[in-house]
């Protein structure tokens, strides 16, 4: 009986605090979660597991871990916020499937990512054939996005937090110099100043960082 008390008790408590730690980490979706995110919630899921299966031992023992993991994801969040470079090594980069209506097949086998998955999520949107894709991206959270048509191009970031983004250029046939000439036409002469930038209907859409404002 007292160890159904200790239990409940438990129960109860550990569901609060999982509450709390959750709103600390914020807003995200279940399918835009990061590689830390998932990692720190399966831990977080043990450690809740051991305190209930283990009522003899001191519920601090299993609330020092959540703290810790609860740490662990604030401190990868504030440097996913600060650094560019961070989320790529973190969480990757979304990765061009389909160009133009040919499969990249390196890419594909890169990503362990099978023609039974690319043609089940292009189904899912209704898309019968590959050929009507101008662009498809499977985003690092396994979510394929597509764009149909030339006219309707994804929105792709030139430069994000100071970083020139090299592939990006690539895929709309324009050059480094091009751009850095582009912003110097634009009175920017630093691409450290810009937050992001994009290239939209023909011209660069861009925003400065906060402290250059």
């Amino acid at each position: 009986m007292n160890d159904l008390l200790i239990i409940s008790f438990r129960t109860v408590f550990l569901y609060v605090l999982i509450l709390i730690i959750l709103r600390i980490m914020g807003k995200r979706e279940v399918g835009e979660l990061g590689v830390i995110d998932v990692v720190v919630f399966v831990f977080m899921a043990e450690v809740a597991a051991f305190a209930l299966d283990s009522p003899d031992k001191d519920l601090i023992q299993s609330v020092i871990p959540m703290l810790i993991l609860l740490v662990i994801q604030v401190v990868s969040s504030y440097f996913s916020m600060r650094s560019k470079r961070f989320r790529d090594i973190v969480d990757g980069e979304p990765t061009l499937i389909i160009r133009h209506g040919k499969i990249i097949e390196h890419e594909m086998r890169k990503q362990r990512y099978n023609l039974d998955d690319l043609f089940q999520q292009l189904r899912e949107q209704q898309i019968g054939s590959v050929h009507e894709v101008s662009f498809a991206y499977l985003e690092p959270s396994g979510n394929l996005s597509v764009f149909k048509h030339d006219s309707i191009q994804p929105v792709l970031s030139l430069i994000s937090d100071g970083v020139i983004q090299g592939k990006h250029l690539e895929l709309i046939d324009k050059t480094e110099e091009w751009l850095l000439e582009e912003l110097l036409n634009l009175g920017i002469n630093d691409v450290e100043q810009i937050f992001y930038c994009s290239f939209e209907n023909d011209g660069l859409k861009f925003q400065l960082k906060e402290s250059y404002q």
